[in-house]
């Protein structure tokens, strides 16, 4: 199951994590986040215990948000020993997201 990143979890969860760290900036009236929505769900399942997969509710933590740029969704950020690495935007498959993963990881 995805992680819920928040005002309150990002630094430690995200920021301070020794592992990758996949975000998904999304919005529940966002069509296209609620696409890719399962995609992130499998992501976290099949690197479960390898790399950190979350998202973050632009409408309930603007904050986050605003910090990283974000201006259009579903954004994903990847970030890694507290910096971002690379991103994506907009509804992907997921073997987009999966070379990235990789990439990184």
């Amino acid at each position: 199951m995805a992680l819920e990143f928040t005002d309150a979890n990002f630094q430690t969860d995200v920021l301070n994590s020794d592992k990758l760290t996949v975000i998904d900036f999304w919005a529940e009236w966002c069509g296209p986040c609620r696409a890719i929505g399962p995609v992130i769900e499998e992501l976290a399942k099949d690197y479960d215990g390898k790399v950190n997969v979350g998202k973050v509710s632009v409408d309930n933590h603007p904050q986050i948000s605003m910090n990283y740029g974000i201006t259009s969704i579903p954004a994903i950020l990847f970030v890694k020993g507290g910096q971002v690495v690379d991103k994506l935007v907009g509804a992907q498959p997921k073997s987009n997201f999966v070379k990235k993963i990789e990439q990184h990881k």
